[in-house]
C-alpha cells in the first residue's frame, strides 16, 4: 500500500486554526505548494473545513484541515467556530496561525488553551513577518516565524511538522503482536452486498496488511470454504479472523484449541478502546420497552438492503432483549453533543475514523456516563460468543469471566 493509498484513518491529520484573516489558508497553501485554500483579504473566506489527503515530506502521509476563523461573528458565524471547534476533535497536530502584524490577541491564547487541554501537539506560527517579528514569548509551544508572502521560515515549519507528527507515532498493530513469523492466519471474509465490487473493505485490507508486516502466512476464504479449508492446510492456524456477521458459523466449524477473533474486536482495540466497549455492551441486558438507541457509523457509503448498523443490528437486539426500543441513526461526522436521552450507544468499528476521533467519541459517551459498544461486540455478545472472541487479549477476557 502506497503513500497515495495510506487510509485517511491513518494519515497525521493537522488543522490549521486561528483569528479570521491571520493567514492560515495562505500558510497552508504555502506548506503545500498548492492552492488547496481560497485565499482573500475579505474576512472570514473559509466557511467550512476544507480536507485534504497528501503527501507532505520530511512527514509522510497527511490530511491538511483548513478551517474557519474562531472569532467568526453572528449566528452563522457562531456555527462556523462550532465546526472549527469539531476539527479539534480529529486533530492530530494543531498549527495556531497568528497575525504578526496585530501580534498575541485574547482569541489566539484562548485557542492554544483549548488545544493543550486536549493535549494535541501544537505549533504557533506567527505569519506576516516580513512586516517585522511581535513578541510570543507568552506561548508555552514551539513558534515559528513566517511569511506566506516571501516563503520565509516554510521550510522550518515542515521540518518542525515533522518532529511533531514523529513523536505522536504509535507502533500499534492490528493483529501482528497476536502471531509469530512464518504462522499461519485464516481471514474470514463473507462477499456481500455491502462490499465494494472486486475489492476488500479497509479493515480487511489493513489487517492483511499488518500480517504480512509481521511474517505471517495470511489465508484468505470465504465463510462457506473454512471448513474444507481447516482440513486441507495441513498445519493447524495460529489465529482465525472473521468477519462478525459470520461469527457464529465460524466459531461452530473452529476448534476450540485455535483463537479466534473478529476483525470489528481487532479494530476496536487497535483504536484503544477495547476494554471500554466490552464493559459497555452489558447495558443490553437492562434494555426495555422505548429505551432511546443511538446507532452511529463513521462512514457515509449509500446504505445497503438489509444494511447492518439500520436493519440487522436492530433485530439482533430486539432478538436478545424481548422489547421493542427506539433506534436513532447518525452517520459520517454527525455525532450528537448531549447523549443523555440514549440507554446506549453502539458504534461502528470505526475504520474511517482516526484514532483521536474515536477517543472522543468514546470520552464524550464516558463523560456523560452512556455505555458505549461497536457493531461486532454487540454481535458476539447477542450470539453468546463474546468470550471466545476476546480469548486472544486474556485481561480482556478475564472481565468476562464471573459473569
Amino acid at each position: 500500500m502506497g503513500m497515495n493509498h495510506t487510509p485517511v484513518s491513518d494519515r497525521v491529520h493537522i488543522g490549521f486554526f486561528g483569528r479570521r484573516n491571520a493567514g492560515k489558508s495562505s500558510v497552508l497553501n504555502a506548506v503545500t505548494g498548492q492552492d488547496l485554500a481560497v485565499v482573500s483579504e475579505v474576512l472570514g473566506t473559509t466557511t467550512d473545513p476544507v480536507y485534504k489527503s497528501m503527501e507532505l515530506l520530511p512527514l509522510g502521509p497527511v490530511v491538511m484541515i483548513d478551517t474557519p476563523g474562531i472569532d467568526d461573528e453572528g449566528a452563522l458565524g457562531s456555527l462556523r467556530v462550532r465546526k472549527s471547534f469539531q476539527v479539534l476533535n480529529k486533530t492530530d497536530i494543531a498549527v495556531l496561525v497568528i497575525d504578526g502584524s496585530l501580534g498575541l490577541q485574547p482569541e489566539d491564547r484562548a485557542l492554544l488553551e483549548r488545544i493543550q487541554d486536549k493535549k494535541i501537539p501544537c505549533v504557533a506560527v506567527c505569519n506576516k513577518a516580513d512586516l517585522g517579528k511581535t513578541d510570543v514569548s507568552a506561548l508555552k509551544c514551539p513558534v515559528v516565524f513566517v511569511s506566506a508572502h516571501t516563503g520565509e521560515g516554510i521550510r522550518q515549519l515542515k521540518e518542525c511538522l515533522a518532529i511533531l507528527g514523529k513523536t505522536g507515532e504509535s507502533c500499534r498493530k492490528i493483529a501482528g503482536d497476536l502471531v509469530e513469523p512464518l504462522d499461519f492466519v485464516v481471514l474470514v471474509v463473507p462477499v456481500d452486498a455491502s462490499a465494494p465490487k472486486g475489492r476488500l473493505i479497509l479493515p480487511q485490507q489493513q489487517t492483511i496488511r499488518d500480517l504480512l508486516e509481521t511474517g505471517a502466512v495470511t489465508v484468505v476464504v470465504k465463510d462457506t470454504e473454512l471448513a474444507d479449508t481447516l482440513k486441507s492446510l495441513g498445519r493447524k492456524p495460529k489465529l482465525v479472523i472473521t468477519d462478525s456477521q459470520a461469527f457464529a458459523r465460524v466459531s461452530a466449524e473452529t476448534p476450540e484449541d485455535i483463537l479466534l477473533t473478529s476483525f470489528s474486536i481487532l479494530f476496536a482495540r487497535y483504536k484503544g478502546d477495547l476494554e471500554s466497549v466490552v464493559k459497555g455492551v452489558t447495558a443490553l441486558d437492562d434494555v426495555g420497552e422505548g429505551d432511546k438507541i443511538l446507532i452511529a457509523e463513521g462512514c457515509t457509503h449509500h446504505r445497503q438492503c438489509e444494511d447492518i448498523g439500520t436493519v440487522k443490528l436492530p433485530g439482533w437486539i430486539r432478538n436478545y432483549t424481548g422489547a421493542e426500543p427506539e433506534f436513532v441513526f447518525v452517520s459520517g461526522t454527525e455525532f450528537p453533543d448531549d447523549l443523555s436521552p440514549y440507554k446506549m450507544i453502539v458504534h461502528c468499528g470505526g475504520c474511517m475514523l482516526n484514532q483521536r476521533e474515536m477517543e472522543y467519541r468514546m470520552k464524550c459517551a464516558a463523560d456523560q456516563g452512556i455505555p458505549m459498544t461497536n457493531y461486532g461486540i454487540l454481535i458476539a455478545y447477542t450470539q453468546g460468543i463474546l468470550k471466545r472472541s476476546v480469548e486472544p487479549f486474556p485481561r480482556i477476557a478475564a472481565m468476562l469471566r464471573p459473569v
